[in-house]
Parts: C-alpha cells; sequence; structure tokens
C-alpha cells in the first residue's frame, strides 16, 4: 500500500532544468523547509527567482524556513485535475502563509479527512512526504493541523 496522499499515476516532481530549485528539493528529501532569503535586504521570498524581488540584488539563498505556517486560503478539490486523480476526491489544497517570513505563501495538500473544517488563519504543521522508491526519488511537502 502507498503511503501517498494522492492516488499513483501523477508526475513526480523535480528540479528544474536549470537547477534554480535544487536546493529546495534536497531540503526537503533532508525532512527541511528552505525558501530564498536576501543577504542585500534580508528579504524572504518564494517561488524561487534569480534575482530579489525588492532590492533586485542577486545575492540570493536558500535558508531554513522554521517560522510558523497558517491557512490563508484552501479549495476543497472535487474534480480531477489529472487523469491520475479520476477516483480521488474530495481532497484539500492549501495556501498556506509564513508570516514572520515577510508573508510569503507556498502551496501543498491539507492531509486528514477530506471533510474536515478548514478555518483561514488556522496554524498547520509541515509534513514531508517521501517518496523514495521513486526514480528518481522524491519529497512532497504536505500540511496538517496539529
Amino acid at each position: 500500500m502507498s503511503s501517498a496522499y494522492l492516488a499513483p499515476g501523477l508526475p513526480a516532481p523535480a528540479p528544474s532544468p536549470d537547477g534554480l530549485d535544487t536546493p529546495y528539493w534536497e531540503a526537503l528529501a533532508a525532512d527541511q523547509l528552505v525558501a530564498q532569503r536576501c543577504a542585500n535586504c534580508q528579504g524572504w521570498q518564494w517561488g524561487p527567482e534569480w534575482i530579489c524581488h525588492r532590492c533586485l540584488s542577486s545575492e540570493l539563498s536558500f535558508e531554513p524556513l522554521d517560522a510558523q505556517a497558517r491557512i490563508y486560503s484552501y479549495e476543497r478539490v472535487w474534480h480531477p485535475v489529472h487523469p491520475a486523480l479520476k477516483d480521488q476526491g474530495p481532497y484539500l489544497v492549501v495556501l498556506v502563509e509564513f508570516p514572520d517570513a515577510d508573508g510569503i505563501r507556498m502551496v501543498g495538500n491539507l492531509l486528514g479527512d477530506p471533510q474536515q473544517e478548514v478555518s483561514i488563519g488556522a496554524d498547520v504543521v509541515r509534513v514531508f512526504e517521501h517518496h523514495r522508491e521513486a526514480d528518481p526519488p522524491f519529497t512532497l511537502l504536505q500540511w496538517r493541523c496539529p
């Protein structure tokens, strides 16, 4: 039995061909969440870019994102967005915000009962879903309510 939240058959995520987001995927595999931070202005940003959104510096690195995350928005998905999900539904997709990291936001699935009540502003914790048997192996970032 698969430990995956969603049905098997979805395309496996992979770092972009230019390698810009490789540190993110490597960190997930090590049970760590990272985001880009500018060495010049100290601003956080997500998704990965070659320059800072604020000051246009190219002095960006990936740093651990230890800030608390909370639900900013969500969607209860009933209709499959990929053929592999034709028998899967509903499931919950959340947009989480990191208020202490310049309000950056990330998307992921909310684990648990797909019929659960979801509250905007509720704290969530990260869950690292490893797929080490895949070729190549990958890790997904999921969320759950504490």
